[in-house]
């Protein structure tokens, strides 16, 4: 197996797009969501509540996903597993946040459904 580069090395990765907004409107600067369309007050704040939950929602299930792959890769039976360190350095996480990560992983692999937070800290 490779060196995992360092991350000054690495390049910057770029924020994923998000798939229901056309291309041609994220490539717009000024452009969120067509939120800078909306004139009333009122109108703005309940899309842009909408769009938090949806995002907080995203968020903790990408977390999810990212806990059940730490606790695959760092699985004993696995030839190839990888050490909290290794994850850590590949997630860009402190070795101690990969070790959490893992056991969430765990519990979420086992059927629990971890602490009622996709935050494992």
């Amino acid at each position: 197996m490779a060196e995992p580069t360092p991350h000054r090395d690495r390049p910057r990765l770029r924020p994923a797009p998000l798939l229901f907004e056309p291309a041609e409107a994220a490539a717009d600067p000024e452009h969120f969501f067509d939120l800078e369309s909306i004139d009333d007050p009122r109108a703005l704040l309940e899309r842009a509540t909408e769009l938090t939950l949806a995002f907080r929602a995203a968020t903790d299930r990408a977390v999810e996903f990212q806990a059940v792959a730490a606790a695959q890769l760092a699985d004993p039976r696995r030839f190839d597993r990888l050490t909290p360190a290794a994850i850590a350095e590949r997630a860009e996480w402190t070795e101690d946040y990969a070790k959490k990560m893992i056991e969430f992983g765990r519990e979420l692999l086992h059927g629990g459904e971890g602490r009622g937070s996709a935050d494992p800290v």
